[in-house]
């Protein structure tokens, strides 16, 4: 299976780092986090000119109806420029309205970068369970009331609207929910990794159903494995700034009159940290080849294979450059550190590595032969 990417896709992530490296510095973004909004209108509106908020946009609705592949180059960038921006929430939501049929105006709204959107995967007592939703619906047709609490949404206090999962008699169903809506409960906050989350509570508000009955539990799993992989490309990228950044202080910082980088067992840590990244790309390449693959358990094992692997190399990876960097490497003003911090919430979303060592296991494919 050939991984190359193509011309144009290594066109489009030249131009992006471009833009993120002359732009969106580590200070501009520290600047950024700290500011009340805790995300850049500026930023948002040129990754609208630049296409990237069109990229995952089907062409009927003005995009570039970009795939997983494509994705992949843009998450990688983003994941290392530390990029705080809801882009990994609003690519979400669009995939949901794709899966969804949804053909209204909210896909070239987003695409456009006109407005934001988030998708609500989580409630408190659920852990990684993306089905134990107690959130219900009520209602018939496309019109519905919702009750219930989700949290952790990522960059939910940013969007414009929400992708909420809950029962309909039993079944699991998907909504729209607009952040105008009557009746809804909004508590933003900063996570450790600088971005933006929030607690949503839903007492009896308004709603309209996605998709119909033909959309359910089984779109509402795909669309988790469409974010799971877009972590996964976010991670690469950081892991890859992390092993460049390491390597960079260990040419630099001077032990006994000589770089700490000549230092045989200290190289030694350095290659192990560059196979974990090699090894956690390698398994979300193919996560890309099959997400749209029509074997729901073959996506699924692909996407738990590389959020698992990828889980394994950023805490490797994020502990082997905070101890090389010394005590630097905790401290705020180094980029390291805030990497590091990136790479443990993405381990925790939506599943952690021995959530999808136990969901890979659980697949018909998966089966074990006694010697």
């Amino acid at each position: 299976m050939d991984f190359t990417f193509g011309d144009e896709q290594q066109q489009f992530r030249d131009a992006l780092r471009r833009y993120l490296d002359k732009e969106y510095a580590f200070d501009a973004r520290q600047k950024i986090v700290a500011s009340e909004a805790g995300v850049g209108e500026q930023h948002w509106r040129a990754f609208a000119e630049l296409g990237l908020l069109a990229l995952p946009v089907p062409e009927a609705q003005g995009g570039f109806d970009g795939g997983p592949v494509d994705m992949l180059v843009v998450m990688q960038e983003l994941g290392r420029a530390l990029v705080v921006e809801p882009y990994w929430a609003t690519a979400v939501g669009i995939e949901a309205l794709r899966l969804g049929a949804h053909a209204g105006d909210l896909l070239e709204r987003a695409g456009r970068g006109e407005i934001r959107l988030a998708v609500a995967f989580n409630e408190a007592h659920a852990r990684y369970d993306l089905f134990d939703l107690r959130t219900t619906a009520t209602g018939e047709g496309d019109r519905f009331t919702l009750e219930g609490t989700k949290s952790m949404v990522q960059h939910g206090a940013q969007a414009d609207y929400w992708i909420v999962p809950a029962r309909v008699r039993g079944e699991v169903a998907l909504f729209i929910v607009g952040t105008d809506a009557a009746n809804v409960g909004i508590t933003g906050y900063r996570t450790i990794d600088g971005q933006r989350a929030a607690t949503l509570t839903f007492d009896k508000a308004p709603a309209m159903r996605l998709g119909g009955r033909d959309t359910g539990a089984a779109t509402f799993e795909r669309i988790a494995d469409y974010a799971t992989f877009l972590l996964c490309a976010e991670a690469l990228g950081a892991l890859d700034a992390l092993n460049r950044a390491t390597v960079d202080y260990a040419k630099e910082r001077q032990q006994f009159g000589v770089p700490i980088a000549r230092f045989q067992a200290l190289q030694h840590r350095m290659v192990d940290m560059l196979i974990h990244t090699e090894q956690a790309r390698s398994v979300t390449c193919l996560a890309a080849a099959r997400y749209r693959d029509d074997d729901a358990a073959a996506r699924a094992q692909a996407v738990s294979a590389a959020k698992a692997r990828v889980g394994q190399a950023a805490r490797f990876v994020g502990q082997q450059a905070v101890q090389l960097h010394g005590g630097m490497g905790m401290t705020n003003e180094m980029p390291v550190a805030h990497w590091f911090k990136r790479l443990s919430i993405i381990e925790t979303t939506l599943g952690d590595v021995d959530h999808h060592l136990a969901r890979f296991t659980s697949l018909p494919a998966f089966s074990v032969t006694a010697d």
